[in-house]
């Protein structure tokens, strides 16, 4: 039993899916209608552009999901593979929108749509180089939530991603970043900044979750056929309502993506298949349990490789 998962913010790179854009019509026509539909040339910035540009925010998202998408039609139509009959769709961040999409919840249009926005939004959400990001390595989940419990009237900083065991990513102004970063040190866990420009998936995304808030109430969502798991929550989404609520809840709240994981495992899923540039979630996977097979997608011979 497998599930499909995609993979978010940091997995970029310039010139990711261009073997995949040079091969296949399909591909060309999905990146010719994200330009259309974004009014910006996104192709050309995903395949030839700079890394910086590319790293902006506003562009990652959409560019990080028009691939995965991209090699998702391609792995379906192209290799006539039913990767449709996974048990479970999932994504991290920005990929539960790729998940949903591929699932059959959102049309293509407006998921790249709501990624620009939801990039644009979260990049102005503090202004920039207020607010940052560190990772901390090697450390029990349980012990940094009672740092925080212990700090906390010192500084105020979220835990903004739960991604395996011994990798947890935290969210904040920098000043209180560089408190909560003086008290790990003292306690002798390594942590280290993350090379990003917001604070991601914490309260201070709040202008974010506004915006995108009215953003999705304007958007049709359909009753796909997969299951999603939320970022938020860990568990099987259950009705539409209930999708487009955790998406907005999904600005501020902890990616627990380590929880997901383990809750598909134990719903018998022992094959997760990765479909997006990069191969971070098949890492953190092998961390979260050993056991499981995985499949990271990011070529032509990877598809003729896998076996579902």
């Amino acid at each position: 039993m497998f599930s499909v998962i995609f993979p978010g913010q940091g997995s970029q790179s310039v010139g990711m899916g261009k073997d995949f854009f040079r091969s296949f019509n399909l591909v060309k026509k999905l990146f010719k209608e994200a330009d259309e539909v974004l009014g910006v040339n996104l192709s050309e910035i995903i395949l030839e552009g700079t890394k910086n540009e590319l790293d902006l925010t506003r562009n990652t998202q959409p560019a990080i999901f028009l691939v995965s998408y991209s090699i998702f039609q391609v792995i379906k139509t192209e290799f006539n593979i039913n990767i449709n009959k996974a048990k479970y769709f999932a994504g991290h961040s920005l990929g539960e929108y790729s998940a949903l999409s591929a699932a059959g919840y959102l049309n293509f249009a407006d998921t790249i749509r709501l990624l620009r926005i939801r990039g644009d939004a979260m990049q102005k959400a503090l202004p920039n180089g207020e607010g940052g990001m560190i990772v901390t390595l090697g450390s029990n989940i349980n012990d940094i939530e009672k740092i925080l419990r212990d700090n906390e009237n010192n500084f105020i900083v979220q835990i903004a991603n739960d991604n395996a065991d011994g990798q947890t990513v935290l969210s904040g102004t920098n000043n209180d970043l560089a408190k909560l970063s003086d008290v790990l040190k003292s306690s002798n866990i390594k942590n280290l900044k993350l090379p990003v420009s917001a604070p991601f998936h914490c309260a201070l995304m709040k202008k974010a979750t506004l915006i995108m808030k009215e953003e999705i109430e304007k958007v049709n969502f359909f009753e796909g056929e997969n299951k999603l798991i939320s970022n938020v929550t860990a568990a099987e989404i259950t009705s539409k309502d209930e999708l487009k609520k955790l998406l907005i809840d999904q600005i501020e709240s902890r990616v627990r993506w380590r929880q997901s994981v383990i809750n598909m495992i134990d719903k018998g899923v022992n094959h997760f298949i990765e479909i997006g540039p990069g191969k971070v979630l098949s890492g953190l996977i092998k961390r979260i349990n050993k056991d499981v097979k995985i499949n990271s997608i990011n070529s032509e011979i990877d598809i003729k490789d896998l076996n579902i």
